[in-house]
């Protein structure tokens, strides 16, 4: 499998940007609760969200892994919920994860390019950049400074690149033989649902549509 590559520059904030922004259309908070639910639900099941462990911690986890490695932890910011830590070339670091309105993506620094694409859940985020095609570039690392707009930050650093190849198992939560199995038949089949196989087999592999 071919990762697509991420690359995290350090930043720092800018003055506020004078152009006038639309006001975005109503938003129903019940989508939120919904849409952060089942995107906790889905990390839970995945075995490798760490909790709130700290960036120091997941650092001393991921150092003497292979490049590629990663883990989905708390953000220690308060202005975000989770951050992506992943062992690279230069060691390990972390990303922050935006929210907002039912989607999720990458903390993006750079004011020149289109926004990056964005994601229902933080799982099909994760499966998107393990997988090949283009190349997001300009991530921000994660506890270097807080962040209010994508057009308050310019990269100021050197980009490190950042791959995802395997994510990293807690300990404790060890995936089970039927949860390893559910993501040999997700990785596949693009239809679990149109399998031959009695109901409650087929909703299992529902509940967690990732091969991740």
């Amino acid at each position: 499998m071919v990762a697509r590559a991420v690359t995290v520059f350090h930043h720092e904030e800018h003055g506020g940007s004078c152009c006038p922004h639309p006001s975005p259309p109503p938003w129903d908070p019940a989508e939120d609760l919904r849409c952060i639910t089942t995107t906790f639900q889905y990390l839970q099941t995945s075995g490798w969200y760490w909790g709130s462990i700290s960036a120091s911690e997941a650092r001393e986890a991921l150092l003497k892994r292979s490049e590629g490695t990663f883990l989905i932890r708390d953000s220690s910011h308060p202005q975000y919920m989770l951050a992506l830590s992943v062992k690279t070339r230069c060691g390990p670091t972390s990303v922050r994860i935006e929210y907002s309105r039912g989607s999720f993506w990458l903390d993006s620094i750079s004011p020149g390019l289109p926004l990056l694409q964005s994601f229902p859940d933080v799982l099909s985020l994760m499966q998107h950049y393990m997988g090949s095609g283009h190349t997001p570039q300009n991530q921000s690392s994660e506890d270097i400074q807080p962040k209010t707009k994508p057009d308050m930050h310019t990269a100021k650093d050197s980009g490190v690149p950042l791959k995802l190849m395997h994510p990293l198992h807690k300990p404790q939560a060890f995936p089970s033989l039927q949860h390893l199995t559910r993501l040999a038949i997700n990785r596949h089949t693009n239809c679990p649902d149109q399998l031959p196989l009695p109901k409650p087999l087929l909703r299992y592999l529902q509940d967690y549509p990732f091969h991740i």
